[in-house]
């Protein structure tokens, strides 16, 4: 076996069979997951196992990964990270809680991602991005993920939920924490959990005290059919929406950006481009197809089976929705990127119950992102001097894309 349980001087072994052995933090992940996917797909095999985190299973079709996420009844939402077997395990509403409860704890955030809300943000999103790119004035060398896309998601999240974007350090040191660190050892998760914990209880305890136009505020004072929420689940809402609502969409703006600069056709498509024009909006869902950020993970609660692989209570399963969308019984050219795709009903936002509660946020912001930035560079491309980097783990995405900017 090849796994140990914390983090040290003496690793996990490298992975070598992905099909018996995989691990999504492994270093091949972040830069190679897509080949492993269709290298796993060539060899037959439809459903991958670990032994890493206990007993998991990756499957890589979109069928079966469809059936998983709309069968809550053999696979709980109560640990969507694979993880130890024995990992602590905090509320984080909705995304952790099964029906019946979770149409009502999800309905407490609807109204503040409503598109409505959502377009009204357009505009100083926009603006802050022009800000990001002023910042760049007179430079030939900038990393467009450090310097551009890691910031506009932290500073849309944060004014909505009404912490300090001075706190944007902390929290992405919160966001390596958990999807780099935390998996692969409890005393991480648990020290983190608890350092979050805190620092939402004292924010909620401010906003009781003196109320905001936040989500902190609407949180605080919340109820869910009549009752109190409690403070547990206060601060599990706003956990979330910092771990899910920041390293996600940097993500996804973060691969755009790199698609673009080492694919000078399609940059150069949009370049000039009105905002309008119908063109951006299918390169954008392109980009959320192809460079699907989010991976979930159920744990079984019920024996059943998961294309013909039995799967047990207790085990887990890792939701790849990323390599859903690149299922060619699914996607026509789907390891292609096609940058006018027409029909593009992917799963970056998930499926069923749990579908992405901002993904009307973040389709925005991950727009008005590459839109400012094409505008400002429309001839940029990768600076081949210094190397681009990957995450692994649940959210994959680049965390530095050295360019050139003129």
């Amino acid at each position: 076996m090849a796994y140990d349980t914390h983090t040290g001087t003496d690793g996990p072994e490298p992975v070598t069979d992905w099909a018996n052995d995989w691990d999504w933090l492994d270093d091949q992940w972040g830069e190679r997951a897509p080949e492993i996917w269709a290298d796993l797909r060539a060899q037959g095999c439809t459903v991958a196992f670990t032994e890493r985190y206990g007993r998991a299973f990756m499957p890589l079709t979109h069928d079966a990964v469809s059936a998983i996420a709309h069968d809550p009844e053999h696979f709980s939402s109560f640990r969507v990270s694979v993880s130890l077997p024995d990992s602590p395990v905090r509320k984080a509403p909705p995304i952790t809680t099964d029906p019946p409860e979770h149409a009502a704890q999800r309905r407490l955030l609807l109204a503040a991602f409503s598109p409505k809300q959502i377009e009204a943000k357009e505009k100083p999103t926009r603006e802050y991005c022009r800000s990001l790119i002023a910042a760049l004035d007179g430079q030939d060398i900038a990393d467009a993920a450090v310097d551009y896309s890691q910031h506009i998601p932290v500073h849309v999240i944060a004014e909505m939920i009404g912490v300090p974007e001075s706190d944007a350090d902390l929290f992405r040191d919160w966001v390596f924490r958990n999807f780099q660190l935390a998996p692969r050892d409890n005393d991480v998760k648990r020290a983190l959990q608890t350092e979050m914990f805190e620092y939402f209880n004292a924010l909620l305890e401010a906003r009781a005290a003196d109320p905001r136009d936040d989500l902190a505020t609407v949180i605080v004072n919340a109820d869910i059919e009549g009752e109190p929420v409690s403070r547990e689940l206060q601060c599990g809402y706003l956990m979330l929406l910092i771990l899910a609502g920041v390293d996600t969409t940097w993500s996804s703006i973060g691969s755009g950006l790199w698609h673009f600069a080492t694919h000078p056709e399609d940059r150069d498509r949009l370049a000039g481009l009105p905002h309008d024009d119908p063109l951006w909006v299918m390169a954008m869902e392109e980009v959320l197809r192809f460079y699907s950020p989010v991976t979930m993970a159920r744990q079984v609660v019920a024996d059943t089976e998961v294309s013909g692989c039995p799967v047990r209570h207790g085990e887990q399963v890792l939701l790849t929705f990323p390599a859903a969308n690149r299922d060619p019984a699914v996607f026509e050219r789907a390891d292609e990127f096609v940058i006018d795709r027409r029909v593009n009903r992917h799963a970056a936002f998930g499926l069923g119950v749990h579908r992405c509660l901002g993904s009307n946020l973040a389709r925005m912001e991950v727009l008005v992102a590459l839109q400012e930035w094409i505008d400002a560079f429309p001839g940029y491309t990768l600076d081949s001097r210094a190397p681009v980097t990957w995450a692994n783990g649940q959210v994959r995405g680049p965390r530095s894309v050295p360019v050139r900017l003129r």
